[in-house]
């Protein structure tokens, strides 16, 4: 296996990145954010995996080797391969992937395009036993009705589920339970 990939960036294209190492381009599938953020001539690190079928070797690459670790837990998923795993992770954060696991929140994933509510579903369950879900998070409680309501909101004004669950950890924990005023509270997150 390829575990990693250093090089300059050559271009970006739609499939990905194209990042020169001794006079070879190497096609890399990355999520979206990271092919956003590099630019062409930028020197590249990236923790890698390779895919290997039958018609095709295509390799992925991720800053982090966390990004990495979920990209193949996501693949054994049933039902999610490659190009959905990635599309979770330009969409997703492994923190954020935990913590839909970790507060049930299966819905979540429908928002990733590609997903729907029986993938979701199945994702969930799947990660459910595979994932320590419960790591980082004994200081947080299960959501309410309400904060879903505020995460439904927010997702719904364009903030990725990162976003909004950022901005909901943001409301005071003392804050009252009014869903008008909770979704005033995490508005102000992005203000």
């Amino acid at each position: 296996m390829i575990a990693s990939i250093n090089g300059r960036l050559q271009e970006k294209t739609g499939e990905g990145l194209i990042i020169e190492i001794g006079g070879l381009g190497w096609l890399v599938h990355v999520p979206t954010p990271v092919r956003d953020r590099l630019n062409p001539s930028e020197l590249v690190f990236l923790h890698t995996c390779l895919i290997v079928r039958q018609e095709s070797l295509a390799l992925y690459g991720f800053e982090t080797r966390e990004e990495r670790e979920y990209f193949t837990l996501l693949l054994s998923v049933d039902g999610v391969g490659p190009k959905l795993a990635l599309s979770m992770l330009s969409v997703l954060t492994p923190d954020a992937i935990r913590r839909m696991v970790y507060q049930q929140q299966p819905d979540l994933f429908t928002r990733v395009p590609g997903v729907g509510k029986k993938t979701a579903q199945k994702i969930y369950l799947q990660l459910q036993d595979r994932l320590p879900a419960t790591a980082g998070f004994e200081g947080y409680s299960q959501p309410t009705e309400v904060d879903s309501e505020i995460l439904a909101a927010l997702t719904t004004l364009g903030y990725s589920v990162v976003e909004a669950q950022q901005a909901l950890q943001s409301i005071p924990r003392d804050a009252p339970q009014d869903a008008e005023e909770r979704l005033r509270l995490a508005l102000r997150y992005f203000g």
